[in-house]
């Protein structure tokens, strides 16, 4: 049979291969030979028809694996479900390409058994199985990666490219199209540094700097995890040493992975100057929170779990970052205040130095009143509530005349502000409320006296006349 113009082409790509034997060239030297005949045809459908397969089984194999973690999270039995949800995604990561793989092996031994094709002939089933195997390897080793580094959310956020890039790679070198492409992007050059750099060497670069920084990542979690179950440091001590080493960490990735592919690293200098005019003009209010972040951390003026008052936020402090504070107010709604804010305006801490603090509830009661024993079913309420701290006791005073009663005060000293002093208040008004009734003290309600001078005289006689 006269060639085709796809066996044509083929011809053209490989005669532009190189001497060096790969697979690639065999499945391309066997379609252009031997493309009329049934056995590459045959392949071809086994492969189609595997792929079509393994992705209907993957949807599949995702409705079950969502089904079965949402029972597992909702269940009463003890089931660890961060471990299932680890094992059931990194499953569901390997249902196409290893579903895809059996299906393609089953077709070639049902080709094989049918006399259709025998293994010396399957180039293009083998192709197919080495592309797909290194899928699953590919697609398992960027999923352990970002569970190992659960801080480095950006992982997450692109982990189907990043396995996508690696997979393109391993693929171009399967095929042996990979020492074409370099040649092509090697003679790329750009007119920066001694030796100019080239296409090839920015891409190298970029990549090695990707995969080093992972590691610095990684080892930087490894670091942080160790120091934060060290005892004998403070809190901010742990959070400022383990950015400071995963700061050096990252430079240091950054550094060797330039220099490992060649690229000349005095021309971060000029990267240097760029980054340095942009601090200077636009970017000094980013830089003075991330140094005011790292001064909260060594000076110790706030610590996580701290209660502040800022501006006119209020709140417990549940983060401190190297750009900004979190503050978490008592209705769990959450503010994000820069770091600069914290340093140069004045800060309440109310547990700086002890978390003790002192509540107070106001109120008042009728001149008429028992003073002394209104006072004593005050320093009785407030002592009642579990809260309350016994040393140093409630107390109890006298704080004003006013214009409908006495003004009173019972002070009362809790430990924990961060559960709030509203509920506390609120019980020991409850308390106080039900004792001054059963006590008959009364609580004044606003009285004036209108004294009318002068009336016309029909309202007079109106008035008169309404008298009984």
């Amino acid at each position: 049979m006269a060639p085709t113009v796809f066996s044509r082409l083929l011809s053209n790509a490989a005669n532009q291969m190189t001497n060096q034997q790969t697979l690639f060239q065999e499945v391309v030297r066997s379609l252009q030979h031997e493309f009329s005949s049934p056995a590459q045809a045959w392949q071809g459908t086994v492969i189609a028809l595997a792929l079509l397969a393994a992705w209907f089984y993957a949807r599949w194999i995702r409705r079950r694996t969502e089904a079965r973690l949402q029972a597992a999270a909702t269940s009463g039995r003890r089931i660890k479900v961060d471990v299932l949800r680890f094992s059931i995604a990194g499953f569901r990561r390997l249902a196409f390409p290893v579903a895809a793989m059996l299906l393609v092996a089953a077709g070639g031994a049902a080709l094989h058994f049918a006399v259709i094709a025998v293994p010396a002939q399957m180039h293009l089933l083998r192709l197919a199985m080495l592309l797909l195997g290194a899928m699953a390897a590919i697609r398992l080793f960027v999923y352990i990666v970002r569970r190992s580094l659960p801080r480095a959310a950006w992982i997450g956020t692109f982990e189907l490219g990043i396995a996508l890039a690696i997979w393109v790679m391993v693929a171009l070198h399967v095929t042996g199209l990979l020492t074409n492409l370099i040649g092509y992007l090697d003679a790329v050059r750009f007119p920066v540094g001694k030796p100019p750099l080239t296409l090839w060497d920015i891409l190298a670069g970029a990549v090695s700097v990707v995969l080093t920084v992972l590691a610095a990542l990684w080892a930087g979690s490894v670091v942080e995890a160790q120091l934060m179950h060290a005892k004998s440091m403070t809190a901010n001590s742990r959070v400022v040493l383990s950015r400071v080493v995963k700061a050096l960490l990252t430079v240091l990735a950054v550094l060797i992975a330039l220099s490992f592919v060649g690229i000349d690293l005095t021309l971060l200098s000029v990267f240097g100057g760029a980054l340095g005019v942009g601090l200077g003009l636009g970017l000094q209010r980013i830089a003075s929170n991330y140094v005011s972040g790292f001064i909260i951390l060594l000076d110790r003026s706030l610590s996580i779990g701290d209660m502040i008052t800022v501006d006119k936020f209020n709140g417990s402090v549940s983060q401190i970052n190297a750009r900004y504070t979190v503050i978490k107010a008592l209705d769990g709604t959450e503010t994000i205040v820069p770091n600069e804010m914290l340093v140069s305006t004045p800060v309440i801490n109310h547990s700086y130095s002890n978390t003790t603090v002192q509540v107070v509830v106001k109120l008042s009661i009728g001149y008429s009143a028992d003073l002394d024993r209104a006072l004593q079913i005050l320093v009785a309420a407030a002592a009642k509530q579990s809260r309350v701290l016994k040393d140093p006791e409630p107390t109890a005073f006298v704080t004003g005349f006013g214009a409908d009663g006495i003004e009173l005060q019972v002070g009362f000293w809790i430990r924990d502000p961060e559960a709030g002093s509203l509920p506390i208040r609120s019980e020991i008004a409850r308390e106080v409320l039900q004792q001054f009734r059963q006590e008959g003290i009364e609580i004044p309600a606003p009285q004036r006296e209108i004294r009318i001078h002068a009336l016309p005289a029909d309202a007079r006689a109106l008035a008169v006349s309404a008298l009984p």
